[in-house]
């Protein structure tokens, strides 16, 4: 096969048009082949009412490296997020609220309500998360070692070890804490109020089909803080016009950087020849080559259904087969004629534009995973409730609003046989009446709904399992084994092919950050490493 293009992207998902940019600034010919109609993966904003415009799965702005904002100049072309005035609001089951955010001052002050000896320890916590934040975000754009290549691997992990090595004993010990405890285990060391401890533990089941008292869980709630938003670190906020617009800006730049963008083609299958990747064969039966192929998709897409056992190394499908996908996600977004009046806070205020958490306890996010585990999805769900439509007035029309619910714990697979596409309307029913019983009138409120369970996050998104995170983000599979040892520098097994999406490091959520990793290595590869890069 002839070479048409320098470099060819499965996806177009955000971290494929990231990688696209950096490679189409040094040069290189590129194309991105994407199965949907639109451009943006997981992160699109589509009208599902008449009116009633939001985001379809992803649907908040932290992790986006600024870094990636800057270099693709996004402000330039239309990039603007709105800070949230407060982080998260939780109602209480005694008919109580905590509100957390709006500055240390103010957190305290509602911590207070709850505990007095938790307001005064509050700042000590929020150092200790810092510190280890920070480490994590000097790692965010760092390529990681890569296992099995000897005196570099050797002296990459001790590059990236040295920021590791400047910290005090304490704060070792606070690293060793985050990545290995359970959220429950490490937030009782700090915390007595149990309202306090799930407006952090929250954070830990995000996107995390786990119990907040599974170990390494403590590691997902501190991979959700080392965002940022317009330099605020630790802050979230609305893109307006959704997170759709993020990507619809991002595939501009592409373009006119001279990206090839090509809609509704499906990838069959990575064409492997000689044992060097040299193309994809589409859906259709077309044949594109390339020099060399980089999949932004899950690690279980592409290796488990888009290519051949008999093209990969002995053993790597084993490998792969003992990844774990599956983030026990259910996604709705709802229309709605009027916002929710909460039992406990019932007027419109900033509590409508924070993240609204209806999971009071730890114990009950507890609950909610051994339910689903049990049953395939719980009874009284995880409920996060955003209503971008109370700052950004294009998502809806006059009056009415749009809310994003995002909904943990679901199992990716039911049991007894059962299937999702049976049982989604009966979740969603549920999902609605665990919001009813904190906001009395929620449902007759609602003018319109999308609903997608994990089947149908895998069916729309190519999201296996419905993992958001294209993998689970524990322990084992972070940093230099993500997705596999020995393949956690972007470099696939075969020669030719890499990853640049969620499934490798730093992992899920929008970052842009394994988009611009990725491409840091190809150009690495392919002896285009200029100075700029540095």
């Amino acid at each position: 096969m002839t070479n048409a293009y320098d470099a060819l992207i499965i996806g177009a998902g955000h971290n494929g048009l990231v990688c696209a940019f950096y490679l189409a600034k040094a040069g290189l010919k590129v194309r991105i082949v994407e199965a949907r109609d639109v451009v943006g993966g997981a992160a699109v904003t589509e009208e599902f009412a008449p009116g009633f415009r939001n985001s379809v799965a992803s649907y908040t702005v932290s992790l986006l490296q600024p870094k990636v904002i800057a270099d693709m100049k996004l402000a330039d072309h239309g990039y603007r997020v709105i800070e949230r005035p407060i982080s998260n609001f939780l109602p209480q089951e005694d008919g109580g609220y905590l509100k957390l955010g709006g500055g240390l001052e103010r957190t305290q002050a509602e911590f207070r309500k709850f505990s007095h000896r938790d307001a005064e320890v509050l700042p000590q916590y929020y150092d200790a998360l810092e510190n280890v934040a920070e480490l994590l975000r000097d790692l965010a754009l760092r390529v990681p070692p890569n296992v099995g290549e000897g005196l570099r691997t050797l002296l990459d992990g001790a590059r990236q070890g040295r920021r590791f090595a400047t910290l005090n004993l304490e704060q070792q010990r606070d690293v060793l804490d985050l990545f290995t405890k359970s959220a429950r285990t490490m937030l009782d060391s700090w915390f007595e109020s149990e309202a306090v401890k799930a407006a952090f533990g929250f954070d830990a089941v995000v996107g995390n089909y786990a119990s907040p008292d599974t170990p390494g869980s403590a590691y997902v709630l501190l991979h959700h803080v080392f965002g940022e938003v317009n330099g605020k670190k630790g802050a979230w906020g609305h893109s307006v016009g959704g997170m759709g617009k993020i990507t619809e800006i991002m595939a501009k730049v592409c373009r006119d950087m001279g990206v090839e963008i090509s809609l509704e083609s499906p990838v069959e299958k990575v064409l492997v020849d000689g044992g060097k990747a040299v193309g994809v064969k589409l859906v259709g039966g077309d044949e594109i080559a390339a020099a060399r192929v980089i999949a932004n998709v899950g690690p279980k897409l592409l290796y488990e259904r888009m290519m051949d056992a008999s093209d990969l190394p002995e053993g790597y499908e084993r490998r792969i087969k003992g990844f774990k996908a599956g983030s026990g996600t259910f996604r709705m977004n709802v229309a709605l004629s009027e916002l929710p009046k909460f039992t406990c806070l019932p007027e419109p205020g900033e509590h409508h534009q924070s993240g609204i958490i209806l999971a009071p306890t730890l114990d009950y996010m507890d609950r909610a995973f051994l339910d689903a585990k049990q049953h395939g999805w719980s009874k009284a769900p995880i409920v996060e409730m955003l209503i971008p439509s109370t700052v950004d007035d294009s998502l809806a029309p006059e009056g009415g609003h749009v809310a994003s619910l995002f909904c943990q714990q679901f199992a990716p697979e039911l049991p007894d046989g059962r299937d999702w596409d049976d049982e989604e309307e009966a979740a969603a029913d549920c999902i609605i009446d665990t919001v009813e019983k904190h906001a009395p009138g929620f449902r007759a409120s609602i003018v319109g709904q999308t609903r997608l369970s994990p089947k149908g996050l895998e069916r729309k998104f190519g999201l296996v399992g419905g993992d958001i995170m294209h993998g689970n983000m524990s322990l084992d599979q972070l940093w230099a084994a993500r997705p596999v040892l020995g393949n956690g520098g972007y470099r696939g097994p075969v020669k030719g092919l890499y990853m640049c999406g969620a499934g490798t490091h730093p992992g899920g959520g929008v970052t842009g950050a394994p988009g611009h990793n990725a491409a840091q290595v190809i150009l690495r590869d392919r002896g285009l490493f200029a100075p700029r890069w540095r």
